[in-house]
């Protein structure tokens, strides 16, 4: 009985090493894995994880916001196998205006991540983003971008008649300037929410430039989420009766018109080059 309870124990402590060495290993697997884990399949998990339940209208908790903010503001052209000397940021001779090439890199019913290359004076005209959760990253270059939120207790749409005698009444709304700054990267991510934080803007870029974006739920025709595009106004350009803003903060305001998408507007499609994304 003796020799054999010496052999029993002998064994459960072989076990019991057999075991730590697995769970050890499984560890240092593990903690390879999240070391190799490329910076675009981690942005694709987050979003993955906080657009989970996502739908229009649908705004992250804090929390969640600053994880996706978090991941995107650490990112480069490189994490997403971009070179500046592409032929993507290079005006063409034979282009009245740049084109914009737009690659996308993932998309689903609640969210897609998309990129923006823009060669100098390339322009993405003003546009909306309805019922969207959208962050844009710089990832490299200058760009100017100028953004609108509707106003608040302003006429939905309104008919208002011209200062100048020469221009016809046109249906406008009135809209107030959130952001109309120029941008250098590296430099903090943009974010813009369904009602605020600019959700209309405009981009043109200085210098050759690409834009990360995250949207969140993405444009989708068959559920009401469309590209809308606008003009926009001085104030002092239109009167509406009934409707003031104090003199110094009229620059400020702006009145954004509905228009067709630009005739000369250019969206060329690329493949997405960069470190693989695994869908799962």
């Amino acid at each position: 009985m003796g020799i054999e309870k010496i052999v029993a124990d002998r064994k459960a402590k072989a076990y019991c090493v057999l075991r730590n060495e697995a769970n050890s290993k499984s560890a240092k697997k593990s903690r390879r894995k999240q070391r190799k884990m490329s910076m675009v399949q981690k942005l694709y998990e987050t979003c993955k994880e906080v657009f989970a339940n996502g739908g229009a209208g649908f705004i992250p908790p804090p929390s969640d916001i600053e994880r996706i903010r978090s991941v995107l503001d650490s990112m480069t052209e490189a994490d997403v196998g971009l070179r500046r000397n592409m032929s993507y940021f290079r005006k063409s001779s034979t282009d009245r205006v740049p084109k914009i090439t737009y690659i996308q890199l993932y998309e689903c019913a609640t969210f897609s991540i998309a990129i923006f290359c823009l060669p100098a004076s390339g322009i993405i005209p003003l546009h909306n983003h309805p019922g969207m959760t959208v962050f844009s990253k710089l990832l490299f270059g200058r760009m100017h971008i100028k953004s609108y939120d509707w106003a608040v207790d302003a006429p939905l749409n309104t008919t208002a008649s011209a200062n100048d005698l020469n221009i016809e009444p046109a249906e406008v709304r009135l809209a107030k300037v959130k952001v109309d700054s120029d941008f250098r990267a590296p430099c903090d991510t943009s974010i813009l929410y369904p009602a605020d934080g600019g959700n209309m803007h405009c981009f043109t870029a200085l210098t050759p430039c690409a834009v990360l974006d995250v949207l969140g739920p993405p444009y989708s025709d068959p559920q009401g989420r469309h590209c809308t595009y606008y003009l926009d106004f001085p104030f002092s350009r239109f009167a509406v009766d009934g409707m003031t803003v104090p003199e110094e903060e009229r620059e400020g305001y702006a009145w954004l018109q509905e228009r067709e998408k630009p005739e000369d507007l250019v969206f060329a499609g690329a493949l997405y080059g960069g470190p693989k994304i695994v869908v799962h």
